[in-house]
């Protein structure tokens, strides 16, 4: 097991020597940082650079956002994955517009109670918009505390690593410190197998392509260019089994990423409003 001491050393010797630059680590600015740590869930940080640029472009503020349609909040999401994300990121602008006056609240239980944020983004939020020493772990994180402090053991719980994640936790500067443990995680992730593999809450992602994730995608781009369409006509242009779309379309409309139409005695589907 490492000393707490030089666990921290290693830690930020490698931030200070190597630690990476990415856009949303320039601003304190709560609505960049949110939407930041709403575009990194699931996905590589290199990945979202441009999509970040892009999106803050076309809704520089929370009020910009909460105005514009779900459709062009859609569209400019395209290539991220997992759209529901994009689309709760929209709800939680309504929602801070309309009850919080546009101001994104600094309280972690009013934060989880917003659509889309859970306890890791709104402890990440915490300490990288406003530098709140809380207890905060996800994928990077958990990789660098199973490597250095549970070695050859496996199975290992967040509940195990919550208590050294406080332990060695910077209460000065809380923001940095995290940025340095991601950093070094993702840095151990290429030199080392996965430790993440380890943990108890690991789910390896299956493949997109050929998943339902992909035909779900597919659904939506379809429909973002070719509004009210029938649930035959959308089997037919996919060449996909109507049954699997009908599904899935049943699915999207719950999720309220679609809509149902009635047009004469057809049902047709379109993004949701």
């Amino acid at each position: 097991m490492s000393s707490v001491s030089q666990f921290k050393k290693i830690v930020l010797g490698y931030y200070h020597s190597q630690g990476r630059s990415f856009p949303w680590r320039k601003t304190k600015d709560p609505y960049n940082i949110l939407v930041s740590e709403i575009m990194l869930q699931q996905t590589q940080a290199p990945r979202v650079v441009e999509k970040y640029n892009s999106f803050l472009r076309r809704f520089p503020n929370i009020e910009k956002l909460a105005k514009a349609s779900t459709t062009s909040v859609l569209k400019e999401w395209q290539g991220l994955g997992y759209n529901r994300r994009g689309l709760n990121l929209k709800r939680m602008a309504e929602e801070v517009v309309k009850t919080y006056k546009g101001k994104i609240p600094k309280e972690y239980e009013t934060l989880i109670s917003l659509p889309g944020i859970g306890p890791a983004t709104a402890g990440d939020l915490l300490a990288f918009a406003w530098n709140v020493p809380n207890v905060v772990i996800e994928t990077n994180i958990r990789t660098v505390f199973i490597h250095h402090f549970f070695k050859d053991q496996t199975n290992i719980s967040d509940k195990d690593i919550l208590p050294l994640i406080k332990k060695t936790l910077d209460n000065n500067n809380p923001r940095e410190w995290y940025w340095a443990l991601m950093d070094y995680g993702a840095f151990l992730k290429k030199i080392i197998p996965n430790p993440s593999r380890r943990s108890k809450h690991y789910n390896r992602q299956s493949p997109f392509k050929g998943s339902n994730r992909e035909l779900r995608s597919k659904i939506l781009k379809y429909l973002l260019l070719y509004q009210k369409q029938s649930l035959d006509t959308i089997a037919q242009s996919l060449e996909t089994n109507p049954e699997l779309i009908a599904k899935n379309l049943v699915t999207m409309e719950k999720e309220r990423l679609v809509k149902v139409v009635t047009k004469g005695k057809k049902r047709h589907y379109s993004i949701a409003s």
